[in-house]
Formats: structure tokens, C-alpha cells, sequence
């Protein structure tokens, strides 16, 4: 289990996380995404003890993971930004990470290479983008981690191998009980992989749910009145909370949270000409979150 309360980081004056808790059970695959500078990436150091949060706790089982090398030993980290040593092929790799975990599994790894048509004598400088990705990915995994931690885990890769690797994160976490964690731009990517999600902004967490939690909260209602009306009709409505509002002629589209079924009733007790629910994705959910907080462009 991890467990972030009110983690906070600052560089040179900028505090790139402010006040982040959160609380990540075993067996589970928890997403973030956020805005551009969010602070996604550094969270991910914090919680793979490469950088240490100048304010707040971070726990893996009870345990603080900076300068702790057991718990370390228990965590793959594969940051956004992949480095590997000079001239050194997947072989290399391997010794190196067998000398650093003692359940390194060569086998899984050498197997993987074969999997994915890396060739593990080749020197990973050569590789691709995404074939880099992909032998960063496949040692995280064969070190066999309780807690796994993917900074844009699906960059690079194709439509094939990312299916392969969300198989095999996800086959982590139903066998062996692991923790994962994964950031990505890619919300439909997040959707169908996570049981909860994390929306970042400005340093700090300002949603957090499970992910069906987060669609069915969260909707789309088309509307219409015979007679004229604005916004405020709405507000005699209690529980709901209004993202968006857009009336056009006698319809109007509002994005809401609130009850769903709690609306419905209210809405049919208003009389309405017209009047559908519809579900949102979650790139819906994150465009109208971030809109409520001024996360907004205009292009006309």
C-alpha cells in the first residue's frame, strides 16, 4: 500500500507539488494524468525515492522509501525520460539488474525479448524510441516489483505492443497482487486499464476516484423547454453540480456531477419537451474538470 499526506516539492522558489495525498491499495492500477506541469513526473520520483518531497510523508507499507534500500528493492521505476549506460545491450542490463534485485527473473526477461523481437545483444542505442520503451518496460517487470511505477508508460509504442504490455501489467497485478502506477496523456489508454484515477493540476490532486466512479458521476444532459428559461432554472436542483452550460435556441447541453438518477427524477419534475442522459468519456470528464479550474483555450 502506498500512502502519500500533503507531499510537497519546491525548486528554486516553484513548488512543482503542493499538498498531494492519496492512497494507492495493493493490487490495484492507479492512473494520473493532469495538465502540462502538473507535477506528474515529479510525483513519480517522490514515489520511487529519487527525489525527496521537502514537506509531507511518503509510505510503502508503512515504510519511507528515500535512502531506504529494501523498500527500493521492491519498486521498478520507468521514468519518462529513459537512460541507458553507453554501448550497453539488454544482456548488460540484465546483469546489472540482477546485481541490484535479488528476484531478478532472467528468464522472464530473455522470454519478453523474445516476445517483442528485441534482440538483446544489440546495443539499445540503436533501438527505436518505442524499442527502448519496450526493453525499459520488460526489466521493470522482470525484477518481479510489488510496486510498479510507468511515467508514460505507452509513449512510443504501437497499438500492438501497447495491448501486450497493459496484458502484462495487468496479469502483475491479478497473480502476483502488485501495485501499479501509471501516468499517461493517453485517457482512453487510462480507461480501460486503471481501477482509480488521479486528476493533477497546478501541483496538486483535484480529482480522485475510482474510474467508473468518475463516468457515472459525471454526465451529459440534453434539454429543451416549450417556454423560455435560462441557467438558473437549474438551480433549484439540489446535489448538482454544473462543469458546463450551453443553451441554443429552446435546448441547452449541461455537463454535470451530481446523481444520476437523483437528476433524472428532478428533471422530469420540471416538465421538460426534451431530456436525454448521455455518459461522458474520460476525456470529456478531464476537458470539463479542467475548464471549471480555467484550464480552457479559445481557438475561434
Amino acid at each position: 500500500m502506498i500512502e502519500t499526506q500533503g507531499v510537497s516539492k519546491v525548486f528554486d522558489g516553484f513548488w512543482a507539488l503542493e499538498n498531494v495525498s492519496c492512497h494507492i491499495p495493493e493490487g490495484s492500477i492507479y492512473g494520473m494524468v493532469g495538465s502540462n506541469g502538473a507535477g506528474k513526473s515529479t510525483f513519480m520520483r517522490i514515489l520511487a525515492g529519487v527525489y525527496r518531497q521537502d514537506r509531507g510523508t511518503v509510505l510503502i507499507d508503512g515504510a519511507p522509501i528515500y535512502n531506504n534500500p529494501a523498500v527500493k528493492r521492491r519498486v521498478a521505476f520507468v521514468p519518462d525520460e529513459l537512460y541507458f549506460p553507453s554501448g550497453a545491450n539488454i544482456l548488460h542490463m540484465i546483469q546489472m539488474y540482477k546485481n541490484l534485485f535479488a528476484f531478478f527473473d532472467k528468464e522472464r526477461c530473455l522470454s519478453l525479448c523474445k516476445e517483442l523481437n528485441l534482440d538483446p545483444k544489440k546495443p539499445i542505442s540503436n533501438f527505436s524510441k518505442g524499442m527502448k520503451r519496450q526493453a525499459a518496460t520488460l526489466l521493470a517487470l522482470s525484477i518481479r516489483p510489488d510496486y510498479i511505477l510507468f511515467d508514460e508508460t505507452f509513449d512510443g509504442l504501437d497499438p500492438v505492443v501497447r495491448n501486450f504490455v497493459k496484458s502484462l501489467i495487468c496479469k502483475d497485478v491479478l497473480d502476483r497482487g502488485a501495485c501499479a502506477v501509471i501516468t499517461s496523456h493517453s485517457l482512453r489508454e487510462l480507461e480501460d486499464t486503471c481501477d482509480q484515477l488521479a486528476l493533477l493540476h497546478r501541483g496538486g490532486i483535484v480529482v480522485q476516484s475510482e474510474v467508473q466512479g468518475l463516468k457515472t458521476k459525471r454526465f451529459k444532459i440534453q434539454i429543451a423547454f416549450s417556454d423560455s428559461y435560462d441557467k438558473t432554472r437549474f438551480d433549484r436542483i439540489p446535489g448538482i453540480e454544473i462543469l458546463h452550460f450551453q443553451k441554443q435556441g429552446s435546448v441547452s447541453n449541461l455537463i454535470v456531477k451530481a446523481d444520476r438518477e437523483q437528476v433524472r427524477a428532478a428533471l422530469m419534475d420540471l416538465h421538460p419537451s426534451v431530456l436525454d442522459i448521455l455518459p461522458l468519456s474520460l476525456e470529456e470528464v478531464f476537458t470539463y474538470e479542467m475548464e471549471t479550474m480555467g484550464y480552457a483555450f479559445n481557438l475561434s
